[in-house]
């Protein structure tokens, strides 16, 4: 089954590479996927006809247009010309995009823990350009300090040697570097009252975490509220959640939850118009964003002094 030549009108040129220096190949995949399933559509093919052209299934199509695994030069040849895509200029720039997008991103050496789902999140996370979250726990992890990572991160996983845990904060670490980069995201986090007032780590980590909070909300890229106790966050949210938009006009908005041992991405409009109304009524109700700093402050130094460890002297 072949189809006749298809072009797709209104289709943007792919970008040469990913905005940001440390944009990974997962924003890539995703392009390509959402084009090759635009092509197949225009095409009239079903997801089991292409499934069949690769020696395949309908749900390696599916990963495929989704940008949930990379791209075989051999299947992605075999796709174009199902689909009607001959000039040679075009399937070099299918097949030079490919080859970026199967790349390793920044992350790749810690593949041996990494979890696969967590994997696809980190390059999202990267080429974003709007990072929209609600965190009632703790301070978000874009956010956080070492020290405050290192403590969360030893509750979590309490079997874990030091030197994994020592992996995990210095992963974490370098996702901020976005933050101080020549363009970075903006980001628009709100954070219960309650999450800052959890002393994780002692009182001294925690002081730190607070200084740390006060330094991001001075900084233009991100806008940083707190939701009183008294509103309630967690009656409105079910939990934790973070939204992600991208420069591309190609990829839909993302919502991103995670869970103990997996992680949901939702983009269809319906959930990401249902999320949307959330974060904004949540912003709503937590304080605006230039009383963040007089709230930290007050949080800060109301609290009673204190010691993490008895000082041996009575």
């Amino acid at each position: 089954m072949r189809a006749p030549e298809v072009r797709l009108s209104g289709e943007t040129p792919f970008p040469r590479k990913l905005p940001g220096p440390d944009g990974g190949p997962t924003v890539l995949r995703m392009l390509l996927g959402g084009r090759l399933r635009r092509l197949r559509e225009a095409a009239g093919i079903s997801r089991e006809d292409a499934g069949e052209s690769i020696r395949g299934s309908h749900s390696k199509i599916s990963r495929l247009e989704l940008g949930r695994t990379g791209f075989r030069e051999r299947d992605l040849v075999d796709l174009l010309a199902l689909y009607g895509v001959t000039d040679p200029t075009e399937c070099a720039e299918f097949l030079e995009l490919a080859r970026q997008a199967n790349a390793s991103g920044w992350w790749h050496r810690d593949n041996d823990w990494l979890p696969k789902w967590f994997d696809t999140y980190l390059g999202l996370e990267q080429a974003a350009r709007l990072i929209r979250c609600y965190e009632p726990r703790a301070v978000p992890e874009l956010l956080q300090t070492a020290d405050y990572a290192r403590a969360l991160l030893s509750l979590a996983h309490p079997n874990e040697s030091f030197a994994a845990i020592e992996r995990r904060v210095a992963l974490r670490m370098r996702r901020q570097h976005i933050l101080t980069r020549p363009e970075p995201p903006r980001i628009w986090v709100i954070v219960e009252e309650a999450a800052l007032r959890r002393r994780i780590g002692g009182s001294a980590v925690w002081l730190e975490q607070l200084d740390r909070l006060l330094e991001a909300a001075d900084q233009p890229s991100i806008t940083l509220q707190v939701l009183a106790d008294h509103v309630g966050g967690p009656a409105l949210a079910d939990g934790a959640f973070t939204m992600l938009r991208f420069t591309e006009s190609d990829l839909p908005d993302i919502v991103y939850l995670q869970q103990l041992t997996s992680a949901l991405y939702l983009d269809k409009q319906s959930d990401i118009a249902a999320y949307r109304a959330v974060a904004n009524m949540l912003s709503v109700h937590a304080a605006p964003p230039q009383y963040t700093r007089g709230l930290l402050e007050a949080l800060r130094d109301r609290q009673p002094p204190t010691v993490d460890e008895p000082t041996g002297q009575g």
